[in-house]
């Protein structure tokens, strides 16, 4: 029989009632480990639905020269959280299909590169799980949605070659308001797991959002992976690699900086890799404060053959805050 298992996207969730996860099995039974090799044959996004505080995160395991490992079990990895070691409580190895966003800068700098971009993001359609959900944000100094406006997602090659040609690269960078708009159109998606594949110099100089900070409250918020692919050239006085280093090493993602352009579809062919290999591990915090602090987050990992493995993953979250509520009955207290 084969068991349906839920999962949720990685948020610090509060919800009322028992305090124990509830697994959606077939034949009964509860799963808390799922080998690489299985599938989930159903159309339907894999899922974790809970209803205890629960912290939810994917995590990309390498070895000291860069490549994936995978084949790990729950006792190779340690989690931590604000320096204190957590318990797993549910992990699994799958290839679960996910939300993704190309964000793709299409400002006068980026005219030369423009065809090997298009290669590239294409290249990462190919390589990606056919349940993926993708769509495309294009933008210069405005920024445009590459698929139709009755058309939010799409899983068809074709279609993302049209998304991705729908406008002339010519123009200044808004690629904070990019971020700003794949981000919340992420949230139509049902896939659990968010991506934003980010293409650009990092630059911005015609954005409304013009504070990072407001950018990376927004990723936390929504839980999204990102990667980022950083193209400069000599003239290009606006790129700031920094930029997407953040985006990137804040949320669990990776940043590439490729000294040559044909160096480009590989890196996506990689990307598409690395978040089809991911663990996804789940605990419930030791410190069980609604106090609205941002709670850090490291994984430690060691495997067979591999000794100490890197691992990234999203840098931490934010506790819910004291509800309204909550704080009223306290006051009315006798």
């Amino acid at each position: 029989m084969k068991t349906f298992l839920a999962i949720t996207s990685c948020r610090f969730f509060r919800l009322c009632g028992l305090a124990a996860v509830l697994f959606l099995v077939a034949s009964g039974g509860a799963v808390s480990q799922v080998p690489s090799s299985s599938q989930n044959s159903s159309s339907e996004p894999f899922k974790i639905r809970v209803n205890a505080n629960l912290v939810v995160l994917h995590a990309t395991a390498e070895d000291h020269k860069g490549v994936l490992v995978s084949g790990l079990a729950q006792d190779n990895f340690q989690v931590y959280e604000d320096g204190a070691l957590q318990q797993i409580k549910y992990f699994s190895h799958q290839d679960v299909p996910v939300t993704v966003g190309l964000v793709i800068d299409n400002s006068g700098s980026m005219l030369t590169k423009r065809a090997l971009v298009i290669a590239a993001a294409l290249e990462f359609a190919r390589s990606s799980n056919p349940q993926d959900q993708m769509f495309v944000v294009n933008f210069n100094e405005h920024v445009f949605f590459g698929l139709p406006d009755d058309m939010p997602f799409t899983g068809h090659v074709d279609q993302l070659e049209v998304a991705l040609s729908r406008i002339n690269t010519t123009g200044r960078t808004a690629l904070y308001d990019a971020v700003a708009v794949a981000l919340n159109h992420l949230k139509q998606g049902n896939r659990d797991k968010k991506v934003l594949i980010v293409i650009s110099d990092g630059g911005d100089n015609a954005s409304k959002h013009t504070n990072l900070a407001q950018i990376m409250a927004m990723a936390q918020r929504t839980d999204v992976i990102i990667y980022a692919i950083g193209l400069f050239d000599e003239r290009d006085g606006d790129r700031n690699p920094a930029v997407l280093k953040q985006l990137a090493q804040n949320t669990g993602g990776d940043v590439y900086l490729p000294e040559s352009l044909k160096e480009t579809v590989p890196i996506c062919e990689r990307i598409a890799r690395d978040i089809r290999n991911q663990y996804t591990i789940a605990y419930v915090p030791a410190n069980m404060k609604q106090d609205g602090t941002y709670r850090t987050i490291q994984i430690k990992a060691s495997g067979p053959g591999h000794g100490k493995l890197v691992v990234r993953t999203r840098a931490g979250y934010r506790a819910p805050p004291v509800s309204p509520s909550s704080s009223s009955a306290r006051r009315n207290k006798p």
